[in-house]
Parts: structure tokens; C-alpha cells; sequence
């Protein structure tokens, strides 16, 4: 991804998200060039209002966008959107279901205008079965799709994982779909739907545990570390210094070179070892050999020795050594963002990403500007900001300079973008 041009130079995405899932998508598409405009409430995106575990959220998923500030049930704020949606190419939502349809941003309304566009969306638990209208968060997810009953020791409770992983899993599903419709239509000329749901995407994720359920006939359950059906396989062991790494060594190629590197190659042969059953049936007893042996050595010892042997293996680690790792700052994901980092792309094209990112933008710093864009003149900006229809965030809430008669051109606006009908989805 050269620094010049980027894939999705030129395409505009409206992004009506709160939180992650619809935001998220907005990102990974923002950091593939697109010029995303955060559309927000006059108070800004939920996630704004919740202290510093919302402000993160913010900060991750919303990098180098622009933000508007309208309200959405106002008839005049109406009227702008349906203009910027004939400017655009893509627009995401995570809507609750039929609220899109209360404010006039359903997919059949706006695409009947507007063919080209890309119309994309995330709910909670879709929108054909019974829980359509039930509001969806990534904790509901997490616990009614096995997530959190897969998850934790086997006599301890549920557990959610460490991170929104049904909002991330969501958002990334998202995105490809929104890549998908884009491609599709270079060659058919015309927009699509895209819909996805927190409940697909951690069903989808989960895909190999499904096969496992219909190959073993047996419910998965939660067995904390550990692979249910190998062994030793994901399984931790502590080390002399108080750290802990996993290893994995099924096949019996493998777990000959871990009992030589432990010092017990007799194991090979043991009738409770031997075979990949036998060690699923006594991991307790070699769990307590590895725990006995490698407990011996520091961790980096351990993982030294268990490298050289061919075994996967890895460091359990914090977080605060992951960000510091030579790994991941030599793989470039991390750009620089303000005064911080932010990872990017989880992919790089002809070697490269971005190095540089702008932070996420203050509720409607760039409302002004968008609707400068969009032709509309001093005058009628700001009417709109004393009705309270739009708000800004830009210093002072200074209104731009027009040139003489531009208020009233049509076909004003940034990147050759203007009036509905003069680009994007509206051409």
C-alpha cells in the first residue's frame, strides 16, 4: 500500500456507528483510503459519554475520519443527509432493527434513489428470526453462542473473552462484505445490501468447534487450557520464574522431541502416553510431568529449548509487553496516531501500510466543512447551527468564507464531490 494512493482513494462512506461493530468497519475502510464521514447525534456517539472505557473505543475505531454533528429527526437535518447519501458510496449502520425505516435510512428508500450505493449494516441477532428487535451487545453474543460456556476452567464459571470479540469479529465481517459489494459492482454497475449480525459472526468463527460437535457427537464444553480431543495440545505450564507459556506437541513426532527436550524419552513408550487417546485421557498426570520438568527452568529457557526442537510453543504475556515487542513494531501495524500509536491494517500490501494516522476527530470538528461541500451557504449553516440541526466543533464554530455566489453552486464541493447527483452513489 503505497503512502501515494491507497485502494479505496476517491470512494466516500458514511458511518452512522456507535461503539465498534459498524465503526470498525468504517475504520478498516478509512485506513484503505476511503474518505469515511462519521455522522453522529448532536451529542455524539454513545461510546463518548462513558468514560475512558468509551473514549478507547472511540479512539481505536474511528482514526483519520471526519465527523458530522446533525440531528436525525430533525426535518432540516433530514434534508442534509438525504443530500450527503447522493454524495456517497458506502453507508454503514448498527441501527437497532426498524429504526433505519423510523428515519427514513432503510435500505430500499435510499437505494431506489440512489442504485450505486453500498448499503451495509450490523444488528444484534440478525433480522429474520424471533430476536430481530432485541438490542444486541457483544456480551449478549459472547454468552447466548457458546462463546463464554467455551471459555474458562472446566469447574470455574463462564468466562467472556478479554476483549469485544463478537463487535470485532462483526466489524471485520462487515468490511468484507462491503469490499465484496464494491467489486461487484465495478462490474454490474449497481450497489448492494449487506447485512451481517453479531450472532453470525461468532457462529461463523466458530466453525471448526461445529464440525468437532458433528464428527465427535459429543457438546463441546469449557476445559480451560487444552485442546479437548489432543494432547498436550494448547496446554500452559508455569515456569521457575513465575511466568507460564503454552505448548502444543499431538502428533507423535512432536511429542518424542518433547520428551527428549524435558529429559524423559521413556514417555514415548508409557501405555498412558503413547498414543494421542492415551494423553487426552491422562493429561492431569502428563501435565504434572511437564509442570515437574519445565518448572525447572526460566521461561525463556524453556521456550529457547522447545524452539530448537520444533515445538510450538509461546510466552503468555501482558499487555504492556505485547505493545512493546520487536515483532510487532518491525511488522509496521502500529502507525504513528497524535502522540501515541495505533495498530492499522492487520494486512500490508507490496509490503507497506500506513505509518501515519490522525486521531479520531472531536464531535462535528468537520461539519462545517462537509456542509461547505455540499454547497450550502453562510447564511443557511448558520440558521442550521442556531435551530441546533447541526453542531460544530471547529474553533470558535467559525463559518468559512464563500466566494462570491459559490453558496449557490450545485457542483461545489471537495474531491469534485457536490449536490446528491453530482457523485458517488448518486451519479
Amino acid at each position: 500500500m503505497s503512502a501515494g494512493r491507497r485502494p479505496l482513494d476517491g470512494l466516500r462512506v458514511l458511518d452512522f456507528g456507535q461503539y465498534i461493530a459498524a465503526p470498525g468497519a468504517g475504520q478498516n475502510l478509512a485506513d484503505l483510503g476511503a474518505d469515511v464521514i462519521k455522522v453522529e447525534p448532536l451529542a455524539g456517539d454513545q461510546a463518548r459519554r462513558i468514560g475512558p472505557f468509551g473514549a478507547a473505543m472511540v479512539r481505536a475505531n474511528n482514526r483519520g475520519k471526519r465527523s458530522v454533528a446533525i440531528d436525525l429527526r430533525a426535518a432540516e437535518g433530514q434534508a442534509v443527509i438525504r443530500e450527503l447519501v447522493g454524495t456517497a458510496d458506502v453507508l454503514l449502520h448498527n441501527f437497532r432493527h426498524g429504526v433505519s425505516e423510523r428515519l427514513g435510512l432503510d435500505a430500499d428508500t435510499l437505494r431506489g434513489r440512489h442504485p450505486r450505493l453500498v448499503y451495509g449494516f450490523v444488528t444484534g441477532f440478525g433480522t429474520r428470526g424471533p430476536s430481530a428487535y432485541r438490542v444486541g451487545l457483544d456480551i449478549a453474543a459472547q454468552a447466548e453462542f457458546a462463546v463464554m460456556d467455551l471459555t474458562g476452567a472446566a469447574d470455574g464459571d463462564p468466562q467472556r473473552v478479554g476483549f469485544a470479540v463478537a463487535d470485532v469479529l462483526a466489524a471485520q465481517a462487515l468490511t468484507s462484505g462491503v469490499l465484496a459489494a464494491l467489486l461487484q459492482r465495478a462490474s454490474a454497475g449497481r450497489g448492494d445490501v449487506v447485512e451481517t449480525s453479531l450472532m453470525e459472526a461468532v457462529v461463523h468463527a466458530q466453525a471448526s468447534t461445529w464440525a468437532e460437535y458433528e464428527v465427535s457427537g459429543s457438546v463441546p464444553r469449557r476445559r480451560g487450557n487444552g485442546q479437548a480431543l489432543a494432547a498436550p495440545a494448547a496446554d500452559l505450564v508455569r515456569t521457575r520464574d513465575g511466568g507460564a507459556l503454552v505448548l502444543s506437541a499431538y502428533t507423535r513426532e512432536k511429542f518424542a522431541a518433547l520428551c527428549e527436550v524435558i529429559g524423559r524419552p521413556e514417555l514415548v513408550d508409557d501405555p498412558r502416553f503413547g498414543a494421542n487417546a492415551e494423553r487426552v485421557a491422562h493429561r492431569g498426570e502428563l501435565l504434572g510431568v511437564l509442570g515437574e520438568t519445565l518448572g525447572r527452568l526460566d521461561r525463556g529457557e524453556a521456550l529457547e529449548r522447545l524452539r530448537s526442537a520444533g515445538i510450538v510453543c509461546g510466552a503468555v504475556r501482558r499487555f504492556d509487553e505485547v505493545v512493546d515487542d520487536a515483532d510487532v513494531l518491525a511488522s509496521g501495524i502500529v502507525a504513528r496516531c497524535g502522540d501515541g500509536g495505533a495498530p492499522t491494517t492487520a494486512f500490508s500490501l507490496a509490503g507497506g501500510r500506513p505509518t501515519r494516522t490522525p486521531p479520531a476527530p472531536r464531535v462535528g470538528e468537520h461539519t462545517l466543512d462537509v456542509l461547505t461541500e455540499l454547497g450550502r451557504g453562510e447564511r443557511e449553516i448558520r440558521a442550521l447551527l442556531d435551530a441546533s440541526v447541526i453542531a460544530s466543533a471547529a474553533p470558535g464554530a467559525a463559518l468559512p468564507t464563500l466566494p462570491p455566489k459559490a453558496a449557490d453552486c450545485p457542483r461545489r464541493g471537495g474531491a469534485g464531490r457536490g449536490r446528491a447527483g453530482c457523485g458517488g452513489a448518486g451519479r
